[in-house]
């Protein structure tokens, strides 16, 4: 068929017709290019030399090798002091890197060795293991407690006695106002217990004016309440100024009484008086009675 010959197609058949022509000088390109890949060269004696020296692969399924093998370095033996030996020096005697970091931090954190058998504490370090460095340990004396320094001669001998204080005579009498804890523990009856007790009170009241008062701590012995003498000795509080958390603070001024005194101020001004206080219902008697000593206005 000439060329002129393909002119007269239509139009949809010069699209076939290229389109196996196009295919065609494909699949022999294909099959030119990858003809060539199954000639094989011949190798030289050089060669067949190499690859019999190749390595094998380092790990197959059939194999029963490891993928590697991490080189065993056998323990060493010298003399050490677990308080002052570096890392590599831990190493080199057979401990695990991480057993290392631990006692980095042990020491790190005020942790001292003072025995080699402190050192058998150490988290992963098996009997056998310490059996055989325990001769090698060298407990530096500059870790040694300060105590051993002291003869025993010099050393001060333990007080196995307790010295308390000698009581009161029947005819000796104290202030209760200004006695301390350890004068009241020389009264019949009183210890420590009851003599920080009659303090505390005595604070929170601003001092005694009657032994009496003591009867109000619970359970005070009442043998004791005759040793003592009062000097006038008493704080005050001025109900005119304090305020309702001021005044409630005081033993004998509970918080009603306390508003009452702040409301009582408020409608008609300054107190003069604990009298003006009777008539209201949050104050008996009694209660002005033993308030009294302590107000001022």
């Amino acid at each position: 068929m000439k060329l002129r010959d393909f002119l007269y197609f239509n139009r949809s058949d010069r699209v076939v017709l290229l389109t196996f022509l196009s295919i065609a000088l494909v699949s022999t390109a294909a099959l030119i290019w990858l003809g060539g890949e199954d000639d094989v060269l011949p190798l030289e004696a050089k060669d067949s030399v190499a690859v019999g020296r190749q390595p094998s692969p380092r790990y197959s399924a059939s194999s029963s090798q490891p993928y590697y093998q991490v080189p065993t370095q056998m323990p060493e033996r010298f003399v050490f002091d677990p308080n002052t030996a570096d890392s590599t020096t831990f190493l080199r005697l057979g401990l695990q890197p991480w057993q290392v970091r631990n006692i980095y931090k042990y020491r790190a954190a005020g942790g001292v060795y003072r025995r080699p058998i402190d050192f058998a504490r150490l988290y992963g370090l098996t009997q056998k293991q310490y059996r055989e460095l325990e001769p090698y340990i060298r407990i530096s004396r500059d870790y040694a407690p300060a105590a051993e320094l002291y003869t025993p001669a010099e050393r001060i001998p333990h007080d196995t006695t307790h010295h308390y204080p000698a009581k009161l005579k029947p005819a000796e009498r104290i202030d209760l106002n200004t006695a301390d804890t350890s004068a009241l523990q020389r009264v019949p009856g009183i210890g420590p217990y009851f003599a920080k007790r009659v303090v505390a009170y005595r604070e929170r009241l601003g001092g005694y004016y009657s032994p009496e008062q003591l009867r109000e701590i619970e359970d005070f012995p009442e043998e004791a309440i005759f040793f003592f003498i009062l000097s006038n000795n008493i704080r005050k509080i001025n109900v005119n100024q304090l305020k309702l958390n001021e005044l409630k603070r005081h033993p004998y001024i509970n918080y009603y009484q306390a508003k009452a005194i702040t409301d009582y101020r408020r409608l008609r001004g300054s107190l003069k008086s604990l009298d003006e206080l009777r008539l209201l219902k949050d104050f008996s008697p009694k209660d002005i009675q033993r308030l009294t000593p302590y107000v001022t206005f």
